[in-house]
């Protein structure tokens, strides 16, 4: 695991590094163009985790579409290990709530066989944002991203053992710590499309399954979820 003190992207900066070996880990203190999905900006207040880890995909590993479950589990785990925070949920496709704010965020990202999870974690702040609500462990608990680091690393090496041997395993777990099956949910296409539902739980490989108003089961690979 390699620390530095500030970077433009640590998704950026793995996918760079041909040497990088699967499993390396960057984690940066301060990251000044930092991303979420779809292109949005994420900010980084000081005292906050931003990191990110390599994953070398193989010919005969899951779909990686499926990684998400795995980072979520990862997240959520280290979380629970990190503070005694109560209220944690996953939420599809990459958010961990606490209460109703985003305490975290991941972003995978793609370069041939080598993809690169990406995760924002608010410790010690929580941005303010007009369309959503945020939190921050601080509110629960002190925990510096030095010491959060190694306990991510660990969990995610365990989940990722779990996404290469026992899938289903991997989306049970994701589904116990996941919003429940029969919530209302309201997905925001890329392409500005809205749809809203129940959801009726995973795919194998990850994608969300949606029971819509009029009755029909669709089927979604990538889209921004609202809860209600």
């Amino acid at each position: 695991m390699r620390f530095v003190e500030r970077t433009g992207s640590t998704n950026a900066d793995l996918l760079a590094n041909a040497a990088a070996p699967d499993g390396e880990w960057l984690v940066a203190l301060e990251q000044q163009d930092g991303r979420g999905r779809q292109g949005r900006e994420w900010t980084s207040p000081p005292g906050n985790f931003y990191g990110s880890t390599l994953i070398a995909f193989g010919p005969n590993d899951p779909p990686a579409q499926a990684l998400s479950l795995a980072a979520g589990i990862a997240l959520i785990r280290a979380v629970e290990a990190a503070a005694p925070a109560t209220g944690l949920m996953l939420k599809w496709p990459n958010d961990l709530l606490l209460g109703a704010g985003k305490l975290g965020g991941i972003l995978l990202e793609r370069s041939g066989d080598r993809i690169v999870a990406g995760f924002g974690v608010n410790l010690a702040a929580a941005p303010d944002f007009a369309d959503r609500p945020t939190a921050a462990l601080s509110s629960v608990s002190l925990v510096s991203p030095e010491s959060f680091a190694p306990l991510l690393a660990a969990s995610m090496d365990r989940a990722m053992n779990l996404w290469r041997s026992d899938l289903e395993s991997l989306r049970s777990m994701w589904l116990e710590s996941a919003h429940p099956l029969g919530t209302r949910l309201t997905v925001h296409g890329g392409d500005g499309e809205l749809v809203a539902g129940r959801f009726e739980g995973l795919e194998p490989d990850g994608a969300l399954r949606l029971r819509t108003d009029d009755g029909q089961l669709r089927t979604l690979h990538a889209g921004d979820v609202s809860l209600g």
